[in-house]
Parts: structure tokens; C-alpha cells; sequence
């Protein structure tokens, strides 16, 4: 089997989140592709079969340990992989993921961006919030808010989230998928509306290096706090990502989230099973 590894969400190598993308041409026994994923060592892999509907297809995502519902990275990776490695002749600019968590749309723009149509996180403040999340963070935030499956948690500046170091075997014991910290870009250098970090070793992942997904709770929260539906963010991981976003609330429950990025191929290689 071909196998894909990708760098979502940055315009070099060696940045961004490394995804692997596997094309199948039917679906491997669950327990055969969560080894696979094993062995790739990847925050995600990515799996995808054609459908018979045209340009449709449907993905599932597992990280090391445990299948994800929603996946924004290895995504935004498996778009590439279909657009330009095993497509090249297609004419489509839309193509379209059913996933657990719904019908996923990867569009095609100039210069190989993709933009992702997620459907948006609804979030609450967390009213109850487990002990752990805290103390785990090491520095009280400003508000703390629960969505689907991730905590946010919002602080004051960009150089708290830079400098929190988190007590990863405190945090596993949060029961969430995992915890996004978040806080205003600085107004000076590379300025960007938002930024943020996300921690999931629930998961299997301490830190993720480009988290889409978590940008379907942080985008419809920040649109509301800056009065705006076009954002840029930044992920202050070490390898650092950064995203266009958009807020399409147009009446829909809920609303859609654009969110858009480039990817750079890495490695083609062969599965032997």
C-alpha cells in the first residue's frame, strides 16, 4: 500500500504537523489500521476509500493509541494527497470527506492553499471544571470553556501561552480529548488575530504541533471577541503552523468554519503488510 507522510499547515519543510495519509482501496480490519498508526508514530494517520459518489470520498484518522472523531491536519494533508499525488487530472476544485463527523468539504485556491469547511464547535463555560485542568497548566487562566471533546482555556497574552509548561501525567486525567490554551496575538512583528497551543495526552499526544480541529472552537469564539470573521492565527508549538480562518455563520446549526492552509509532501513510500 502507498503510504504519504505530509507537513500541514506551513509553506516549508520540517514545520507545521506531520501527518501520514494511507489511500485504500477498501477499508483494513480497525485493529490493522490503529497499528499501522502505531508504527507511523504521527499525532495523525489519515485513511481514505473512494466512494461512489463523484469526488466524494470517506476518511477515518487515528493518532498512536485511539481513533479521532475529526482530524483538521492530516485532512487538510489528505486533500493534497488527492489533489495533486493521486488525482493529478482532476478537474474538480471541490472534493469532499464523509467522516464521523460529517460531511467534510477540502477546497482547492491559488498557490496549493486548501481551505477545510468544518462544521463549528458550540461552547459553554465550564462550570465544573476538573481540578487537574488547573493545576496541570500551572497558571490560572482567564475564563475556561468546554466544548465537544477539548477544553479552552484563555489567558491574557501571547507570552503566557509561550511560556506555559505543562504537567502532561496531571493533565491525561482531564477527561476531554484534549486542553487548547488561547490568548490575542501580539499587536508587533508577525501579528496575528489569535494564538494558540493545544495538549493532548489523553490522546496520546502531549502537544500537537497544528491542531485544525481546535480552530473550530477558537474561531467562532474569537470572531465574537475581535467583531470580525476573518482571522489569522498562529500555533506556538515548536514547530509552529499558521492558518486563515473564517467564521461562515450563515443560519446553519451550527455555523461553518473555513479553515485554510498550505501543505509540503515529505515522503512517498510503500506499506508492506
Amino acid at each position: 500500500m502507498k503510504i504519504y507522510q505530509l507537513d500541514a499547515f506551513t509553506d516549508k519543510l520540517f514545520a507545521g504537523n506531520p501527518a501520514a495519509v494511507v489511500p485504500l482501496s477498501e477499508w483494513l480490519p480497525d485493529e490493522q489500521m490503529q497499528r499501522i498508526a502505531a508504527e507511523n508514530n504521527l499525532a495523525e494517520t489519515a485513511f481514505y476509500v473512494k466512494t461512489e459518489q463523484e469526488n466524494t470520498y470517506h476518511i477515518r484518522w487515528f493518532t498512536p493509541t485511539v481513533e479521532v472523531d475529526l482530524c483538521g491536519h492530516a485532512t487538510l494533508a489528505t486533500g493534497y494527497v488527492v489533489f495533486f499525488l493521486e488525482n493529478e487530472a482532476l478537474e474538480t476544485d471541490q472534493i469532499y470527506f464523509n467522516s464521523r463527523s460529517g460531511q467534510l468539504k477540502v477546497c482547492r485556491g491559488e498557490n496549493a492553499w486548501l481551505t477545510l469547511d468544518f462544521p463549528a464547535d458550540v461552547v459553554q463555560k465550564a462550570n465544573v471544571q476538573p481540578p487537574s485542568l488547573i493545576t496541570s497548566m500551572g497558571e490560572k487562566p482567564l475564563a475556561i470553556f468546554k466544548g465537544k471533546t477539548d477544553y479552552m482555556l484563555v489567558y491574557e497574552t501571547q507570552a503566557q501561552i509561550e511560556a506555559l509548561d505543562p504537567d502532561f501525567r496531571e493533565m491525561s486525567s482531564v477527561p476531554a480529548r484534549g486542553v487548547i490554551v488561547t490568548a490575542p496575538g501580539d499587536a508587533e512583528g508577525d501579528a496575528v488575530d489569535f494564538v494558540s497551543r493545544f495538549f493532548g495526552p489523553q490522546s496520546g499526544i502531549d502537544e500537537d504541533p497544528v491542531t485544525g480541529s481546535a480552530h473550530t472552537t477558537l474561531v467562532p469564539y474569537w470572531a465574537e471577541k475581535l467583531g470580525k470573521t476573518e482571522l489569522t492565527a498562529r500555533q506556538l508549538s515548536k514547530r509552529g503552523g499558521y492558518l486563515r480562518c473564517k467564521l461562515n455563520d450563515n443560519g446553519e446549526t451550527p455555523a461553518r468554519v473555513d479553515i485554510s492552509g498550505q501543505v509540503q509532501l515529505y515522503l512517498t513510500g510503500e506499506i508492506h503488510l
